[in-house]
């Protein structure tokens, strides 16, 4: 039997589609993913993935989101395997080779009004987001994750007959990071504002999905800006916010990066920082309080994982007593997240880690993911919209309050 890969690059929630050209022997100017056959033994797909991606496109720095199970395909007599990848790209530049008559960016949804290659939404579907994606990422922020929600709830209103099939869906991916309150209120903005027919959930979860993707890049370049404007030349953070990352390789200070327990996502951090050029130095968790006391940075930057309706954070384990350091040192401390992170109330929802004992049931064990930031430790809330105030962010509590009416019944 015949093995194929098909790729799909993701950025901001859109993938990337190829029209086949006339120099490809089959399916001429179908719409398809970046494929090719496999060389060698299936079993090493991921190798024939890599070269598609740097042969067809030209993209050798694509991240590996997900290996799907391969699925065979009947067509006009022909059978053969197909190994389906999900890619993420940091940005949207390719270099189509001659296989390719046209490429173009658009939500994998687009699949099903053109004509594709066959079966090409399934291949998709065995790559693309589900609910359990949401609940099990431990690696990524909540602005990342909150996207992946979208996705799942656009492409299932893809499939579904019914709004009734989408209610438990959404709910279920608002309660799959209780804690992460931007997937809350995305999902909870397309819901308020579909005319409860899965097309009108589909289209506005990609509005959202559009919206929420600008709003997380306006939102560093304003913490970026502030770095610059400010001659902060020398910042220390902790775990792992997409925001804060795209802020910090934007502005290119030199960073002091905590590994970030439980988790550890502080190491990919800094290698990721250090790749990009920026003078990135890795610490542990216990030291970085003391460090930044020391006066050893201009500013403490941080992500969020939600806003109180009062302006305290609820991030990262750690987040706290760097705050309290920064504090007695008269450090500022920012925090970059887009608006939709914040609460429409003032209620703290943790996260726990595993035990920190392996046998001993007769200890207990505390290991919180996330802790609270009283609002009197930031210096200030780096939003799309810019510096928030407490008046600010308590009405954008109540606009998020509203949202939340659609599913008042439940």
């Amino acid at each position: 039997m015949t093995h194929v890969v098909t790729v799909f690059l993701r950025n901001g929630g859109q993938v990337l589609l190829t029209r086949r050209s006339d120099a490809v022997g089959t399916y001429t100017g179908r719409w398809a993913g970046v494929s090719g056959y496999i060389e060698g033994d299936p079993a090493d797909a991921l190798d024939d993935a890599h070269r598609e991606l740097r042969e067809e496109v030209g993209v050798t720095d694509a991240t590996l989101a997900c290996a799907g199970r391969p699925l065979t395909i009947t067509d006009d007599g022909r059978e053969w395997t197909v190994h389906p990848f999900l890619f993420d790209v940091g940005d949207r530049a390719v270099e189509p080779n001659e296989e390719l008559a046209e490429v173009e960016w658009v939500h994998p949804t687009a699949i099903l009004e053109r004509e594709t290659v066959p079966e090409l939404w399934a291949t998709y579907r065995r790559v693309a987001p589900t609910a359990d994606t949401v609940r099990e990422d431990e690696t990524h922020g909540s602005a990342w994750i909150s996207l992946r929600a979208l996705e799942t709830l656009r492409d299932a209103a893809a499939d579904a007959e019914s709004w009734d099939v989408l209610v438990p869906l959404a709910r279920q991916l608002r309660g799959a990071r209780p804690s992460m309150t931007a997937v809350v209120n995305r999902v909870n903005r397309v819901m308020a504002t579909a005319d409860e027919t899965p097309e009108s959930v589909r289209r506005r979860a990609e509005t959202a999905i559009e919206d929420a993707t600008l709003a997380d890049v306006t939102a560093a370049t304003r913490a970026a800006d502030l770095l610059r404007d400010r001659s902060f030349d020398h910042v220390a953070t902790l775990s792992r916010s997409g925001t804060v990352l795209v802020a910090l390789e934007d502005a290119t200070p030199s960073v002091l990066v905590a590994e970030s327990h439980p988790g550890s996502e502080g190491r990919s951090v800094a290698e990721e920082l250090a790749t990009h050029g920026l003078d990135t130095t890795l610490t542990t968790d216990a030291a970085l309080p003391g460090l930044v006391a020391a006066d050893t940075v201009d500013a403490v930057l941080l992500g969020a994982d939600s806003v109180l309706s009062s302006g305290a954070v609820a991030n990262k384990v750690g987040s706290f007593p760097v705050a309290l350091a920064a504090h007695r040192a008269d450090v500022p401390v920012f925090v970059v997240c887009a608006r939709d992170k914040v609460r429409d109330d003032d209620v703290f929802v943790g996260e726990s880690g595993a035990s920190l004992t392996a046998d001993d049931a007769s200890v207990a064990t505390e290991n919180p993911l996330f802790e609270l930031v009283p609002p009197d430790l930031v210096t200030g809330l780096v939003t799309e919209d810019g510096v928030l105030d407490t008046d600010e962010v308590a009405s954008i509590a109540d606009e998020h309050a509203s949202l939340a009416a659609w599913d008042a019944g439940a």
